[in-house]
């Protein structure tokens, strides 16, 4: 078994919350043995009658509970009601709960803030790199992705029923039966040309006219991807929090495999020198930087910067009262530094503490203005 970063303190209560298929149940089967009591809502016989009647859980419980015992709930958003009693079971009784979930949207909406304080909040997210190890194949994780039940996978053939039924599961699942989106058409195009413009700046107008609605709804559906744990913004850089808002945000899968899948992509080879491969590969990494700094509690800021004149930085990275970090991600084996001059300019004026090109190279190198590096040194300097 593959040993995750994630480790959560068992010292109180928390929510586990991550995409479906991230690994939720297998980190906490690693945690509690068999003997702790577990309600997987997944379960269509304990969901219903938890839904019409979520008091009959305090009836459920082990009769010889005692304090301090743990209690798991597996994807508590589909009866955010048990909440409540939740909340009173760990004040009256001192019981401790591990509560998994795949919708941060539907527990903000009905109340998770009543465990506030009570309930330290995690993450996770697919496999990293590290935590691969030497499993770990960049062009594999590229074109497919890095969820673990891929790992199980005998061929190409069988990942490709997988990735295909992750995308039909969520949309019956989390889109339909849940009633996140009204109408249903105008959502599975945006998902398509969504994916298609993975990692890009939103535009709004352009995606809506693709999928036949309206830029404020495109808007409401990437909020909806990002409660669902399907991605995550990327907003632009300014010294101005205010100025920086009005400027709009890049959105990146949390998955190359998934964003592949409903680009209808899945199981087409991707070619080294295409544009595609340069694509995930930013994709790949910048999610590498997201889930480390989320398990190692690291605390950057990320951001990128398009300047007036089409100048563009991948990254920057910031810590409070610290000059930031430039990255440029190249998936190309040798990086012509040459091109690299032109940022001269703007590492000045934003004062940059260094200037990293992350990149497939094998060896470390400086320029006059940056230092090209391995991809895997970039994140090592970051999370040594």
């Amino acid at each position: 078994m593959i040993r995750r970063i994630l480790s959560p303190n068992k010292g109180r209560s928390f929510f586990l919350l991550g995409a479906r298929s991230t690994g939720k149940t297998s980190l906490l089967n690693v945690l509690f043995d068999e003997r702790v009591a577990r309600f997987d809502l997944l379960k269509p016989d304990l969901f219903r009658e938890l839904q019409k009647r979520p008091e009959r859980f305090v009836s459920l419980l082990p009769k010889n509970r005692k304090r301090g015992d743990w209690i798991i709930i597996d994807e508590i958003q589909r009866v955010p009601d048990l909440l409540n009693i939740v909340h009173g079971k760990i004040e009256e009784e001192k019981l401790k709960f591990a509560l998994t979930g795949s919708s941060a949207r539907k527990l903000r909406r009905s109340g998770a803030n009543l465990l506030g304080g009570r309930a330290l909040i995690y993450s996770l997210f697919p496999f990293t790199h590290r935590e691969l190890g030497d499993q770990f194949d960049l062009d594999q994780a590229l074109e497919w992705g890095t969820l673990p039940v891929l790992l199980e996978a005998a061929d190409t053939s069988e990942k490709k029923r997988i990735l295909d039924a992750y995308v039909d599961t969520f949309i019956r699942e989390e889109v339909r039966e849940e009633q996140i989106i009204r109408k249903l058409d105008p959502f599975l195009r945006f998902l398509e040309v969504s994916a298609q413009m993975d990692g890009k700046i939103i535009n709004a107008a352009k995606i809506a006219s693709d999928a036949q609605t309206e830029p404020r709804t495109v808007l409401r559906y990437y909020e909806i991807m990002e409660d669902t744990l399907l991605g995550k913004h990327l907003d632009a850089y300014h010294r101005s929090i205010r100025k920086a808002q009005r400027q709009a945000p890049k959105f990146y899968f949390f998955d190359t495999g998934i964003s592949r899948a409903l680009s209808g992509l899945c199981g087409v080879e991707v070619r080294k020198t295409s544009k595609e491969y340069g694509n995930l590969f930013e994709s790949f990494f910048i999610n590498e930087l997201f889930r480390l700094n989320e398990y190692l509690q690291s605390g950057y800021r990320f951001s990128y910067l398009r300047t007036k004149d089409g100048l563009e930085i991948d990254l920057i990275v910031e810590k409070p009262r610290q000059p930031p970090i430039l990255i440029e991600i190249k998936s190309a084996e040798r990086v012509d530094e040459t091109a690299l001059n032109r940022f001269q300019k703007l590492k000045r004026d934003l004062q940059a503490r260094d200037f990293w090109v992350a990149c497939q190279e094998t060896r470390m190198r400086s320029t006059g203005v940056a230092e090209i590096l391995p991809w895997r040194e970039v994140v090592n300097r970051l999370f040594s």
